[in-house]
């Protein structure tokens, strides 16, 4: 597969990544033994860039991730996150200094290994300058813990302030065709601090693959609470998909596989991390990043499937931007 590097000194990664959130929360149940081939599908397939956090499942999934490498980890380029504590009294933020050595530790131990490729801020703690929780992070990175820092769902002015502290190697935010607010602040700012973009969700949370469950989002799916699905504005939004279907079949691919050949049409620095719980899945993503879409395709895709089209905001925790602005 393609490589790309994140940042102008980050690591080099494969054009397209794995999210591994839904193994372990967000989508309903998963297997472990599936979702452990999947990870290992994705390496099979070229895939390098493993994307996980602490958060995910209350360190489960980091732990799955680590048993699915395990003899394998020379050839992964692992991203992990923290921020997000999830306990049995809900869910806060934590960017303390104190404590960053620590978080960073046990993902460590869960993840079977010396060091972390990639360490992301998951979410900026309000009530911590974001300067002071990267101050600690850039300790991990001399201490030899970690090799590269990266921020999660930042506003351009929290990533000035980081990116002041230590080098920012790669921004994570949601973005895709059906999300595409951070095109107007997040992603010019990322590239002003020479930061590689890194979305996730560049599927919709699985609205632009055309293949979204029948009836209603089962219990644990958090799509049920998302306006983008609701009702009122699902409707809507699957005659868009509809269009990229064919603008998809035009092309002898997928919708899914379109809509991430556009993302990766949007820039050297950019490298998708879709998420999915199915080994075919994981290798119909990995081939789009052969897809090459010219001008006159963008421009062709942007008519048929424009972002104003799109219907309902977004519900994603803590984040920046979850309104839509056009």
């Amino acid at each position: 597969m393609e490589q790309k590097t994140l940042g102008a000194t980050g690591p080099a990664t494969s054009a397209i990544g794995l999210g591994c959130m839904g193994f372990s929360q967000a989508y309903g149940p998963a297997d472990d033994e599936v979702s452990a081939a999947v990870i290992r599908d994705a390496l099979d397939h070229g895939i390098t860039l493993i994307d996980t956090a602490m958060s995910y499942g209350r360190g489960h999934n980091e732990t799955l991730v680590g048993r699915a490498i395990a003899g394998r980890r020379d050839e992964v380029v692992l991203a992990t996150k923290f921020g997000i504590v999830r306990g049995e009294d809900g869910t806060r933020l934590d960017g303390r200094p104190e404590k960053v050595r620590g978080y960073c530790e046990a993902s460590l131990r869960r993840l079977g290994t010396d060091h972390i490729d990639l360490y992301y801020l998951h979410r900026v703690d309000p009530d911590v300058p974001v300067a002071d929780t990267v101050g600690a992070m850039a300790d991990l990175v001399a201490a030899g813990k970690v090799r590269h820092l990266g921020l999660s769902e930042v506003d351009p002015a929290q990533l000035g302030q980081a990116a002041a502290v230590h080098p920012i190697a790669a921004v994570q935010f949601e973005w895709s065709l059906a999300w595409r607010e951070a095109e107007d602040d997040v992603v010019p700012a990322a590239r002003r601090a020479g930061a590689g973009l890194v979305p996730y969700s560049p599927l919709g949370r699985g609205l632009l693959t055309g293949t979204l469950p029948a009836g209603p989002f089962s219990v644990g799916d958090f799509r049920r609470a998302d306006p983008r699905f609701s009702p009122e504005h699902l409707p809507a939004n699957l005659a868009l998909v509809r269009a990229l279907a064919e603008v998809a079949a035009a092309h002898g691919v997928t919708p899914g596989q379109l809509a991430l050949a556009w993302l990766l049409a949007r820039g050297p620095d950019v490298v998708p991390i879709p998420g999915t719980r199915s080994r075919r899945r994981v290798a119909e993503n990995a081939a789009a990043a052969g897809i090459r879409l010219a001008e006159a395709d963008l421009a062709a895709l942007d008519a048929a499937v424009p972002r104003e089209g799109w219907r309902g905001d977004r519900t994603s925790f803590a984040a920046h931007g979850t309104v839509r602005t056009r």
